[in-house]
């Protein structure tokens, strides 16, 4: 399985930006026994790279784990050197773009408009991350689907349990849920608990959703 397989198998990847390391770690715990196996450690996150090395140390190959906010070819390096098996950038610079792929990872490139999903493409990204998806919601996913049947494309921003299938039937390839699904405030109370009940409603919603596009 390639890592672009593996992102596509686990459907929903965990955007987190854990306010220490302890709690990123902590949270992974949660999300994981809650059935959400895609996790990306942002680089606002203290100490990400010893976070991705951690989890990988903890976890094994049982999740698909990513660095995201990638805004540096020495970050690209770090993460992958870490354990990191996929690199998101919240948006397309042709030299970190070159220095991402060149990790071998599976690269993520940021991109709104047209445009935007053009160049990503043209600078070799295997996905394109659809950011801030919130601002056109479903309906502009599937409108770029049209100009763009072959680019795979995850939204991320504005993806919450009530409308993944709205996502899916969009064309998502998988789906990238922040707050809504791995809250700031569960994070600082060290609600686990929250954040597994959470993860278990996405995976539910994601596996309804995915089961009803195969079975459409």
């Amino acid at each position: 399985m390639t890592h672009l397989d593996a992102i596509r198998a686990a459907g929903v990847l965990a955007v987190l930006r854990a306010p220490s390391p302890e709690a990123a770690i902590s949270a992974v715990g949660a999300l994981v026994a809650g059935g959400v196996t895609g996790i990306e450690i942002t680089y606002s996150t203290p100490d990400a790279t010893e976070v991705i090395r951690e989890l990988r140390r903890t976890h094994g190959e049982n999740i698909t784990l990513g660095a995201g906010t990638v805004l540096t070819a020495a970050q690209a390096d770090e993460a992958v050197d870490a354990g990191a098996t996929f690199l998101v950038s919240p948006g397309t610079e042709a030299a970190l773009a070159s220095a991402m792929l060149s990790t071998g990872a599976a690269v993520l490139l940021g991109a709104m408009t047209p445009s935007e999903v053009m160049e990503a493409s043209r600078l070799g990204a295997h996905v394109v991350k659809l950011f801030p998806a919130s601002l056109g919601g479903p309906s502009f996913l599937k409108a770029l689907r049209g100009p763009f049947p072959e680019v795979p494309l995850i939204p991320t921003g504005g993806v919450n349990a009530a409308n993944i299938g709205e996502w899916v039937a969009a064309g998502a390839v998988a789906v990238g849920a922040g707050g809504d699904l791995c809250s700031a405030s569960a994070m600082a109370q060290g609600r686990w608990d929250v954040i597994e009940d959470t993860a278990r409603i996405f995976a539910d919603a994601y596996a309804q959703a995915t089961y009803s596009e195969v079975s459409a």
